[in-house]
């Protein structure tokens, strides 16, 4: 009888821990947080009156995406829940993902759930069945019997459906007398920075909330980063050209805004690679391999929402652009060409547009950064014609296409 073959022979051999590679995990030491001292510092101050048992300030935090903004507010909150531990305060913090509870309802539920203890309290949360001011009700008794201090964060608040409901409710819960004896505050978090505009005259008197805003990452930064995370390896996979592994993921990563959680995700996923691959080491190839596919699934989730008339002329244009001679460019009137072979003879239940309306949805694309167009000239007396740059790699186009439902 032959040996059976172990098929967790190769995992390990990559990864020590890889939870420190994970875009939730929140790091235990200040350590790995780089270049955010001042942003938590000045949060700090923000919530600090909270581990003495009185209100913190309401904070609205902004920032594009993948800058720390959550990261370092979970990292804050769990030392200030410690901090008011030490001095005989208990603090309860609720976290919202308003992504995927964007009601009022929703919130209160998430919340609720979040600070309670059923056995100390016997409040519980259900999601229907109770009017909505019972569910609030509930809240405040389960805020009052729990804790001295309260802090719901409300992350991506700007995907509330009704944010001025929400807001006013629990910004007004002290005031209003709902809260016996239990101080609460909130933290809001978006990459919108123009959010504050949603909100009525009332709902901003009420919340008078402070603001703060985390800038982007540099290069540099992401770089430190990247290294304070090198632990997720294993020793052996780290050779000498570690160095240069990780600078090349912090350079791609600098290139969309100095996004940290894409440095940190890209690098997880070269990591995968190289264990797939049975690699003894860890190379810059797997990086760029990584960053292909993630330009891939980019691209096939942006693709899944345009009309399916666009994946043809996506994929028209890489055709076209994969089988043009080196150093030629690629011209729309080719492109169109293509795009009827497609139609025509390739899938009979796609009608074929016309050229205008072709042209069109390239400047649709062109929108979207998925590719560029620069009129040129044909030469004496021959006119102008539009050529045809791709962002992405004709094949790292021609894989999302297949990919798109």
């Amino acid at each position: 009888m032959s040996e059976e073959k172990d098929y967790f022979e190769s995992v390990g051999a990559v990864f020590s821990n890889k939870d420190l590679l994970r875009i939730e995990t929140i790091p235990e030491s200040d350590s790995r947080i780089i270049g955010r001292e001042k942003q938590l510092t000045d949060l700090a101050s923000e919530l600090g009156s909270a581990m003495n048992g009185q209100k913190p300030n309401n904070v609205f935090i902004f920032g594009k995406p993948g800058v720390g903004k959550s990261m370092c507010s979970k990292y804050l909150l769990r030392q200030l829940v410690g901090r008011g531990a030490d001095n005989g305060i208990s603090i309860g913090v609720a976290y919202v993902d308003c992504m995927q509870n964007s009601t009022e309802t929703q919130v209160i539920v998430t919340a609720g759930e979040s600070i309670n203890d059923r056995e100390q309290t016997n409040v519980y949360f259900p999601s229907g069945g109770v009017s909505r001011s019972r569910l609030y009700d509930r809240l405040w008794d389960a805020f009052d019997q729990l804790y001295d201090v309260g802090i719901i964060i409300l992350d991506e608040i700007d995907k509330l459906e009704d944010p001025n409901e929400t807001l006013g409710t629990l910004s007004r819960a002290g005031e209003s007398e709902k809260l016996d004896s239990c101080q609460l505050g909130l933290v809001g978090i978006s990459n919108k920075a123009r959010f504050e505009q949603r909100l009525g005259s009332e709902v901003k008197s009420s919340l008078t909330q402070n603001e703060l805003v985390f800038p982007p990452y540099d290069a540099k930064e992401l770089l430190e980063i990247l290294k304070a995370r090198q632990d997720a390896f294993t020793e052996s996979v780290l050779d000498e050209d570690a160095d240069h592994v990780f600078a090349t993921a912090a350079k791609f990563a600098a290139k969309e805004y100095g996004d940290a959680r894409q440095a940190i995700d890209l690098l997880r996923k070269a990591g995968e690679i190289a264990e797939r691959e049975g690699a003894q080491t860890l190379q810059t190839g797997h990086v760029e391999q990584a960053l292909d596919k993630a330009e891939e699934d980019k691209l096939v989730k942006m693709m899944q929402t345009q009309p399916v008339q666009s994946k043809y002329v996506m994929q028209a244009v890489a055709l076209t652009a994969r089988h043009a001679p080196t150093g030629e460019v690629v011209k729309s009137h080719d492109v169109y060409a293509k795009y009827e072979q497609l139609t025509e003879y390739e899938n009979v239940d796609i009608n074929t547009l016309s050229w205008r309306r072709v042209r069109d949805l390239l400047d649709e694309l062109e929108d979207l950064d998925v590719l560029q167009q620069q009129r040129k000239g044909a030469g004496k007396g021959k006119g102008t014609y539009r050529a045809v740059y791709l962002t992405d790699s004709p094949e790292t186009v021609l894989r999302a296409c297949e990919n798109v439902e």
